[in-house]
């Protein structure tokens, strides 16, 4: 168990932290802030640019975190919130299927952290070094209950700045390279 949770959480944490940098610094084949922040403004997630550095802050932040097992249900939480975000803004009407730009990979991703918020850090963690860890089934709860309610005062708020007006189709400078959709998630 000692070595799974710990595996779990390094490979869950770091790829989030890949993710989160691709959108703030276009690193790992990203499309980095300014062609992030056109996307998100298409998606109705407005200021795009606060919106997505939100994204990949919390993304970055939280993987972090998550990975070290430093903080464990804040970091669950923030990543929690992000993968709510992405399924409600890019992919709840394709379905499930990843092959289809549905929702799997962020679904998998929420049950991953919610797994690691109510199992705990594990024993390799700074949480069980610093001696705060937390565990159990009301924590790993409370951590989906707070990104969710988080992930929808980022949608109601990012939505309100124009909610009725269709977004502006992105510049040629600001569209992203033809690799992938930007997401949210």
């Amino acid at each position: 168990m000692k070595l799974g949770i710990a595996l779990l959480r390094l490979t869950v944490g770091m790829l989030f932290v890949a993710h989160g940098l691709q959108k703030l610094k276009g690193w790992f084949g990203g499309h980095g802030l300014k062609a992030t922040a056109a996307g998100f403004e298409n998606l109705g997630l407005r200021p795009g640019k606060v919106q997505a550095t939100a994204g990949g802050t919390a993304e970055t932040a939280g993987g972090a975190l998550l990975a070290t097992g430093l903080a464990t249900p804040v970091a669950a939480g923030m990543l929690s919130t992000v993968m709510t975000v992405a399924i409600d803004k890019v992919h709840k009407d394709n379905g499930p299927w990843n092959m289809n730009n549905g929702y799997e990979y962020n679904l998998v991703m929420m049950a991953a952290v919610f797994a690691i918020a109510s199992a705990g850090p594990g024993p390799w963690s700074l949480d069980e070094r610093l001696g705060i860890a937390r565990s159990g089934s009301a924590v790993g709860l409370a951590q989906l209950a707070a990104g969710l309610l988080a992930a929808a005062a980022a949608i109601r708020l990012g939505s309100a700045d124009g909610a009725t007006a269709e977004p502006a189709p992105p510049t040629t400078e600001e569209a992203a390279p033809e690799k992938e959709p930007v997401a949210a998630g």
